[in-house]
């Protein structure tokens, strides 16, 4: 097992923020952000591209090229180009990237470990085939390491409870493998936690659910809360010992989705030490946008609703033609860079700039905001919020220091739980008892 190194979160602000003395002169916007990604790593919070590369190319790096641009690369039908590889990344000026090792949940049981253990040895390979890029980091120090060694710093997050098959043995071998941070659950509900989008099962978490989040604090693995119900958020926050994440959700009072997070749990949020790193899909960033995709979503249901009912059900060109008309009377509303500024600016406003982060969900949403439409986007990001006031060190907050006092903090309190008991045993059958459906 690979022991983590941590730094205090003194040393990460000492080493990294950039303070008003810092300004010895005036300078440009452009300049501004060059010297704060100069000097603070920045860190996306969430990437799909492990299981992009898995679904167009089976998983072989030998037909997809990261080194050049990904762009013009066959996709299957109705996916986007994807939004990664190494020269936009580089252009992007991206210093530390949590990959997905997600897989969907349809896959279970056996299957989701098998398919986990793939997606990570994925991304290590990725680090492999690319050694003057990309590097693998466990830790807050190995991300300023290689920052400094100018390398892209590759960490792995597993995205959704399922994959460990209900298994504390099973995270403690993802957390070997170097996994530091996990989600509780994705888009259903797990057997011990409730998805914000899944009907509600245990109210929060159950008795397992709650074992796990502390065997993550033992361990060091950021307790992962995006996609989790909020009676689920608020059970972790109860129970962890350490900050939490979101690595990839925005703030619900600007667009009243499930997975965006409330003021109340942004407060919740501050006083856990945690960060909520913004997500950029344009249903979770513009409220006009997440109507026009249930209004559009409910038009399709009119026209096409199996096996029984749709105006056009079973006639696909009549579908298409009424589709692409309701379309031309109902056009989506514009979502930009700007609305992304104004989710960042609103968790700042309520939980304080020292709880918010990036976490892009590029490669895992079918097209980003105008301006954010991939991975070389992000110095855009930071020089809108520079021309709206934005000082230096909030900026290196935002960008990635925010995420390394995390970090570090994760694998303080990791040191002293290690000493204080070993590895959980639980078990969810002797914690929760056999399913309802059990004889």
């Amino acid at each position: 097992m690979r022991r983590a190194r941590f730094i205090s979160s003194a040393a990460v602000a000492a080493a990294l923020l950039l303070g008003a003395a810092a300004l010895a002169a005036p300078a440009s916007d452009s300049a501004r952000i060059d010297r704060i990604l100069a000097q603070t790593p920045l860190i996306d919070g969430h990437n799909d591209l492990p299981w992009e590369i898995r679904v167009r190319f089976a998983g072989d790096l030998t037909r997809i090229d990261l080194s050049a641009s990904t762009l013009a690369l066959p996709a299957p039908a109705g996916a986007p180009p994807l939004m990664t590889d190494i020269p936009r990344l580089r252009a992007g000026r991206v210093g530390a990237q949590f990959w997905s090792v997600f897989v969907d949940p349809a896959i279970q049981g056996a299957a989701a470990v098998q398919a986990t253990l793939e997606q990570i040895e994925l991304v290590k390979a990725m680090c492999a085939r690319y050694p003057k890029d990309l590097a693998m980091a466990y830790d807050a120090a190995d991300i300023v390491r290689e920052h400094r060694a100018h390398r892209i710093a590759c960490l792995i997050g597993v995205e959704g409870g399922h994959q460990i098959n209900d298994s504390l043995a099973v995270l403690r071998a993802y957390y070997d493998l170097g996994a530091r941070y996990m989600t509780l659950t994705h888009a259903a509900n797990t057997a011990w936690a409730d998805s914000a989008t899944d009907a509600p099962a245990h109210h929060g978490l159950t008795a397992f659910g709650e074992a796990v989040v502390r065997e993550m604090n033992r361990l060091g693995m950021l307790v992962d809360l995006s996609h989790v119900s909020e009676d689920t958020m608020r059970a972790a926050l109860r129970v962890t010992q350490a900050p939490v994440i979101f690595s990839h959700s925005s703030a619900r009072a600007l667009v009243d989705h499930p997975r965006d997070v409330s003021d109340a749990v942004l407060r919740l949020v501050a006083a856990n030490g945690g960060v909520v790193m913004v997500n950029f899909l344009p249903d979770y960033v513009s409220e006009a946008k997440r109507r026009w995709t249930a209004e559009f979503a409910a038009e399709q249901a009119r026209l096409n609703s199996p096996p029984f009912g749709g105006l056009y059900i079973g006639q696909p060109e009549r579908i298409a033609a009424a589709l692409e008309s309701w379309q031309a009377q109902h056009p989506a509303p514009a979502v930009t860079l700007k609305d992304v500024a104004d989710h960042i600016e609103h968790i700042r406003q309520v939980a304080g700039a020292d709880h918010v982060g990036l976490g892009s969900d590029f490669d895992g949403i079918p097209g980003g905001p105008e301006g954010l439409e991939g991975v070389d986007k992000y110095p855009a990001l930071l020089t809108e919020l520079a021309q709206r006031g934005w000082s230096d060190a909030d900026l290196a907050k935002l960008a990635g220091a925010n995420l390394l006092r995390v970090l570090s903090q994760a694998q303080a309190v990791s040191a002293r739980l290690s000493g204080e008991r070993g590895p959980s045993n639980a078990t969810l059958g002797a914690l929760d008892g056999p399913p309802p459906h059990s004889p």
